[in-house]
């Protein structure tokens, strides 16, 4: 029985052996597109769609060309102007934030809405401030604190709540008595906070245009060439039935003067129109706002003085002319210091100081 079996067993094995020497050649022997890829023979027909030469290749121009041309002469040549370009870049009118896309340009690119040219040349008043009168402001009103010294601490200026009532927990402090807006420390005067000028603000109120428009056209005028700043047209909130006054009414004129154009007004007003002023004794020492801010004026014969109404009288009406206020702010936290500052510039002050 087992050798009848034999020749059986023997050709099953047989037959799989012989099944399994093509399935490992075929496995073996893959072929693959890439490897079987012959290179083919080039032909004039596969460059036809390519550039004899590249652009990157520099080319020499003849020497004729160079010689000939002249942008001058082309330019002086040309009949007519060429098309300005389509885009204009326009500044945003309102500032939306630092994230937003759209920001505009600084103030000192000419293309801002904001740009003011100049100064176009340099100013006295300025170069005094900066060698003289700054170093002995400093000099004279320097307060000297040597290393180690214990600053005494102040009581709060804000009154607290005396907690009376459980409501007054996590209430804010209560404002000063007589007002509700604090008044400025005077600060002790160091290299780092030397009064100086901040600005200039001329203001006009112009009684006669409640009657006749001339009066305000007249002063806007002189205001404006005094100045060299367009004025501000300020009308009327409400209606004053006493003074003739209607709502929407302009009443008064405001220009304001700020860096090199403050100081020239300042320079003019101290070396031209204050010399001239008879019998004028000088700027009250009542004035100011207890913020370093002084103010004084000028009336309708003080107005005529100045060099640019001198210039082209003609041009206003006398019984038209207006007197005006100028206010001078400076960085000075108290009068005292504001006066002293305008006072090393040439304004003469009289009567009683009043810090």
């Amino acid at each position: 029985m087992a050798l009848r079996e034999l020749p059986s067993t023997l050709c099953r094995f047989s037959r799989r052996e012989i099944r399994s020497i093509p399935i490992s050649i075929g496995r073996n022997c893959r072929r693959y597109a890439s490897g079987e890829a012959v290179a083919a023979k080039e032909s004039p027909e596969d460059f036809q769609d390519l550039e004899s030469q590249s652009s990157f290749a520099s080319t020499s121009v003849p020497n004729e060309v160079i010689e000939t041309y002249d942008p001058v002469k082309r330019a002086q040549g040309r009949k007519r102007e060429l098309p300005s370009s389509r885009y204009q870049f326009r500044s945003p009118r309102y500032y939306r934030g630092p994230l937003h896309p759209h920001q505009p340009p600084p103030k000192s690119d000419p293309s801002s809405r904001e740009f003011v040219p100049g100064p176009f040349g340099p100013n006295r008043l300025e170069e005094t401030y900066k060698s003289t009168i700054s170093h002995d402001i400093m000099t004279m009103a320097y307060v000297h604190k040597p290393p180690g010294t214990v600053t005494i601490p102040k009581a709060d200026r804000l009154r607290t709540w005396d907690d009376s009532s459980p409501y007054h927990k996590g209430r804010p402090k209560r404002g000063p008595r007589g007002g509700d807006v604090l008044r400025l420390i005077e600060q002790d005067i160091t290299w780092r906070n030397i009064p100086k000028i901040e600005e200039v603000t001329v203001h006009s109120m112009v009684k006669g245009a409640l009657g006749d428009s001339a009066y305000m056209h007249v002063a806007g005028i002189l205001l404006q060439s005094i100045t060299g700043v367009r004025p501000e047209i300020h009308k009327s909130t409400h209606n004053v039935a006493q003074f003739g006054i209607r709502k929407g009414m302009p009443v008064s004129l405001t220009c304001t003067m700020r860096n090199n154009d403050a100081l020239e007004f300042l320079d003019k007003c101290i070396n031209v129109v204050f010399p001239k002023i008879k019998d004028w004794q000088g700027v009250k020492g009542s004035t100011g706002d207890g913020s370093g801010n002084l103010s004084f004026g000028f009336n309708r014969e003080g107005t005529i003085l100045f060099p640019e109404v001198q210039v082209n009288y003609d041009m206003y009406p006398p019984r038209l002319i207006p007197g005006f206020h100028v206010t001078v702010k400076t960085t000075a936290t108290s009068d005292r210091h504001a006066r002293l500052l305008l006072s090393a510039m040439g304004v003469p002050f009289y009567g009683k100081l009043v810090d």
